[in-house]
This record gives structure tokens, sequence and C-alpha cells, in this order.
């Protein structure tokens, strides 16, 4: 029993790429509590303290502090590691590839409108893309995908926050530490089924000049049944809350909650609502509550999920409505989760990029470290004196331009260490290449490699090989995020009643991210202009293909109706085809002339006096035939 009670726990989890290091799994497989005491706090679960450890570790891997957290556990010595940002590169470079040179909503159907073949379902594409665009620019979605993306690679998770703002008039995205995200996942989910409720929490320091103690701070989301209306209230202690709205009772009927506005009861007594993004009524909506409570009330066997709400301190919003179940009117959780990569069966979360890489930048770390210690041996060399010397009691200081003077027989000798220091960077360097190989990016990509030795694109495009599979599995991890975005911000307008976007209905659209890998533009150009002239690609795809590798061309329609607008040999041809200016000028771009209007026949006067009609008329027709007489 003694044995198997001190053996150490095996945990293997989602996080046990960690249980290396012994500051982060101890004997039952739990973190450090001093070096992770958020991780261990009251209202933590059970089952996020070594996710949250695991942000912890990552992001002091990021920040270069992984020896500040190591002296909780090995001393003061541990400060002395060296550590020079390769996560913080890989990191950047993984989060760059994976967004591409730019990121564009789009919505299928818009590119057609503007066309011969313009429908009325193009023209709301069209319209419902530019109004997502616009948005885009206004929110500064770029910037938002940017943070979100960095924490998803370096910590395996990023977290969408989306709300509507009634001051601003439009939606808002935010975006959340993962640390801060507690879903609340069905023990019978697979983990792919988005959670019904999802709180964010996060301790508030003690404020002394505001005399504030420390502080608990919950947001929760929750997706429940429509419940009878709600307005402001207090309890009896005074405490801002909602309570249900109820009718004035008369002699005949006792007080009833009144219906929110547009809810309707059906047959079973349950209420519904008609959303204006869905066909057919809804018993779902989505609840806001945001609240405070103060550490010292949370006593007892509480965690996020079960903390006392007769505690809670409710926030107000800037309508004034006490934020405490408020209603939003909405079926969905504006919340979007952004796993790094695809979860395992069963899992809700991603893996961080330096998951797998982690140990090789321990080792990176310690060649750095002896790399500083060799690089001070060597710019100042140890010497060693030997024979006699004239003061055998003077203590000798190496320096430049020292003088020594030895007496009979005595010598110096230098300890060469360079060769140490060499041999170190060479160490380095191929840790830098073991890093780059098991997180599968070349060096080419990381920036480090010779572009030099390579004679073609094709040789390119076989050595980012690797990325490209990285890549393409990250950006699968994250392809139902890109289409939730673009749709939770069509119905959050729509549920803010914007006036631009009335009467639209909500279409399929997605954020499309651009190209991350250097391409040959030469070879793509040539095999465009072969693939062109042999009649074997319309010009709409050419364009698109020129698009994808970077050309400036904003918009594919406008540049194919300048191309056209200059191609007169092809306007020729249609001339000869159909006959038909109209068509050849609305194929320019221009606008017909005018049929000249055929003059009136008016007869000379000397012929009419001398042969009279008849003989003017033979004369007309002579000329038309081109005898050349005169019919005077």
């Amino acid at each position: 029993m003694g044995l198997f009670a001190s053996a150490k726990a095996v945990v293997i989890d989602a996080w046990s790429w960690l249980n290396y290091k012994p500051l982060y799994s101890d004997n039952l497989g739990m973190p450090n509590r001093r070096a992770f005491p958020e991780a261990h706090a009251t209202w933590v679960p059970a089952a996020d303290e070594r996710r949250l450890a695991a942000y912890k570790m990552l992001t002091a891997y990021d920040n270069n502090q992984v020896a500040e957290l190591t002296a909780f556990r090995d001393g003061e010595e541990a400060r002395e590691r060296r550590e020079f940002g390769d996560p913080s590169m890989f990191v950047d470079t993984i989060t760059s590839h994976v967004l591409g040179e730019e990121q564009t909503i789009t919505v299928p159907g818009a590119e057609n409108a503007g066309s011969d073949q313009t429908t009325p379902e193009a023209e709301t594409a069209e319209r419902i893309q530019t109004l997502l665009r616009e948005w885009a620019d206004e929110e500064l979605l770029p910037m938002r995908l940017l943070q979100t993306e960095r924490q998803a690679v370096r910590l395996g998770d990023g977290v969408y926050l989306l709300h509507w703002d009634a001051d601003k008039q439009r939606v808002r995205v935010k975006t959340y530490d993962p640390g801060f995200y507690f879903p609340i996942i069905d023990e019978d989910s697979d983990g792919s089924d988005f959670p019904d409720r999802v709180h964010f929490a996060w301790e508030l320091p003690e404020d002394k000049a505001r005399r504030l103690p420390a502080r608990l701070r919950r947001i929760t989301y929750h997706l429940d049944w429509i419940r009878p209306r709600t307005a402001n209230g207090v309890d009896r202690t005074g405490r801002p809350l909602r309570a249900t709205v109820m009718t004035e009772p008369t002699e005949e009927q006792a007080a009833q909650p009144v219906l929110g506005q547009g809810d309707t009861l059906d047959a079973n007594g349950s209420i519904t609502r008609l959303y204006p993004w869905s066909e057919k009524p809804s018993y779902k909506t989505v609840y806001l509550t945001d609240a405070t409570w103060e550490l010292g009330d949370l006593k007892g066997p509480v965690d996020v999920d079960s903390l006392p709400m007769d505690k809670a301190h409710y926030a107000t919003n800037g309508q004034g409505e006490v934020l405490d179940h408020l209603d939003l009117y909405q079926d969905f959780i504006p919340v979007i989760h952004v796993p790094n990569t695809v979860p395992e069966p069963g899992e809700h979360w991603g893996q961080s990029s330096l998951a797998k890489v982690l140990q090789v930048f321990d080792e990176l770390s310690g060649s750095d470290t002896d790399s500083s210690r060799a690089s001070a041996t060597t710019g100042s060399p140890i010497l060693a004196i030997s024979g006699k010397a004239l003061n055998s009691q003077q203590q000798y200081t190496a320096g430049p331009g020292m003088v020594f003077t030895l007496g009979e027989g005595g010598s110096i000798t230098s300890v060469e260490t360079s060769g140490n220091l060499a041999e170190l960077r060479n160490h380095r360097k191929d840790l830098r290449d073991q890093a780059a190989a098991t997180a599968r990016i070349p060096a080419v990509a990381l920036g480090t490699g010779d572009p030099a030795q390579f004679t073609s694109g094709y040789q390119l495009e076989l050595a980012l090989g690797p990325l490209d599979s990285l890549i393409s599995g990250m950006r699968l991890a994250r392809d139902h995020a890109d289409r939730l975005l673009p749709k939770f911000v069509q119905r959050l307008f729509l549920a803010g009643q914007h006036p631009d976007w009335a009467g639209l209905p909500v279409l399929p659209a997605k954020l499309m991210r651009g190209a991350y890998t250097p391409t040959d533009k030469a070879a793509v150009l040539e095999e465009v202009v072969s693939a062109r002239q042999a009649k074997l690609i319309s010009l709409e795809t050419a364009i698109r293909r020129l698009q994808d590798i970077g050309w400036p061309i904003e918009d594919a329609e406008d540049e194919i109706k300048r191309i056209d607008a200059r191609s007169f040999e092809d306007a020729r041809n249609l001339a000869d085809a159909l006959g038909n200016p109209d068509e050849v000028a609305s194929f320019l771009g221009r606008q017909a002339p005018d049929e000249p209007e055929i003059p009136p026949v008016i007869l000379p006067a000397a012929a009419v006096e001398q042969g009279g009609l008849e003989d003017a008329e033979q004369g007309v027709a002579d000329g038309e035939q081109g005898s050349g007489g005169n019919t005077s």
C-alpha cells in the first residue's frame, strides 16, 4: 500500500503534454500552487485547473518569463537562464500564415451583381456583402482577428463575443482571454455541440483607494425557455434586480404575467417568439447576467456555475436595465470559440502550436544560457601563470594593454574557449531546425532559410509542403467560426432594427483568408496566359487567378469591364457575328450612335421645266445608277 500511495499519478488529458515539467504536474498531477494560484481559486472548477495553469505557462514562454515561474520551485538560480524569444517568433509566424495576407467577407452570389445575368437575389447578396464589409472597416475587424488568432495559436483557444451596441448603433466584437471562458458542457455532448450556458469570469483585485474588496465578476449567457416579461425592481434589501411584470388584478381574474413584445402562447401554454431570421416560432431566448461577488462571500463548495445569487450585485447597462437575466431577444449565444486545432473526439479545446515544441525550447534556453557563459570566458580569456614570478603575492588582473612581468622561467598560458562557443552555436542551430521540423514550419517560412537555394517556384512549393498541411488543418478548425461570425453579425443587426438592414434576409457568408505562402507570380502568369490563349479558361477565371497570387485587382467585374472597353478587335468580331450595333456598344461600355436619317429626294427645278416630271425622274434614276450623265 505504501508503494502505491507514493507513486506518481499519470494524467493523460488535453494538457498532458506539459506533464514533463514538475512545476506543472506534481505527484497528483496538479499544478504548483505557488506558481499558479489563479488555477487553484475556490471558484475555479476542478476540471479547469490544469487548463488555466497551461495557459499561464504558455504565456510565460511567449513573454520570456519561464525562468520567473521556474524560480518558484528551483529557487532564484533559475532566473539566470536566458530566453531569447524563440517561442514568440514561432507564434507570430504561424499567426501570420493562418490569417493570410488579407481577410475579406464574401457572400455567394454577390459576384453576379452588375452583370447581364443580374437577378434580385444577386443584388441582395451584393448589398449584404457591402454592408458587412463596411461594418468590418468600422469595427477594425482585422485587428480583432489578429488578437484572437494570436491567442488561439499561443494558447490553443480563442474567443469572440459579439453584442449590439445601442449607442453606436452597430454590432461590436470583443476578444476575450480564453482563461476567462468557462463553458458549461453537457456530459452527453461530444465536445462539438456548443453549450447552452457560457460564463466569462475573472477576479478583480482589491482597490484600497475606492475601498473595494477583492471581487469576482461573472458575465453569463444562458440559452433557455422564453419567460414572461421582466422589468427593473429591487428586493427587500434594496438590491437592484429584475422582476416579472404582472397585470392589474380584477374581480374576475388575479394578476397574470405579461408576455414580452411579439410573444404568443401556443396550445400547450408555452411562450413562442418569431425571430426575423427564422421562418418558424422558437421557444428559446438568451438571457444576459452581469454580476459581481465579494470573494469573502464565497464560502463552501461553490464554483463558477454555482455561485450564490443572493450575494450577487448586478450591473446596469447604458439603457439603465439591470443585467439580471435580461432577455436579449435572440435565440443564439453570441460567443464564438476558435480552437487552434481540430479537437479530439469528445474534446472542446484546441491545442497550442507550441505544445509539441516546448521541450526543444527548453533545450534552446539551456543552450542560450551556456553560450552566454562561454562568451564571457571567450571575451575575457582564462590565463594561467606558471614558473617564478617577481612577486608571488601579487594578484594579476587581465585586461587590454596589460603587461605581466615574470621572473626567470615564468610563462603565461591562455585557455582557448572559442571552440566551445562555436560548438554551442552549432548546437543551437540544430535545435532551431529540430523545433521547426517538429512544428512543421520550414526554415524558408521562418525567414531563416536561404531563398537562393530555390531555383523555381516548384522547388519552393515542395519545401513548403509541411506548412501547407499545417495551415490546412488549422483553417479547417476555424472554418465553422469563419461562417458563424458574419452570420451572427447579420442577425444582431436585424435584432437591433438598424434601418440599413430592414427587410434583408440572413444569407450564408464567410470570412475568407488570403494566401499565406510566396507564389512564383511569373510562372502563374505564364500559365494563365497560355490557358487563356488556348481558350481553356474564361476571362473571369483568369482575373480571379491573378487576384489569388496578389495582383492589385480590387474588383474582378470592374477589371473585366475596363478590359472589354479597349478590346476593339473582339468588338469587331462581335459586330460581324451579330450585326447589332447596340450589342457591340454594350460590350465596349459605350452608347451606340443614332442611325442617320436618309434625306428626302429633291428634284432639280430645271429638269422639271424642260422635261417634265417623267424626264426628271428618269434623270434621277440614271444618276443613282452611276451613269455619270448630267440631269440638267
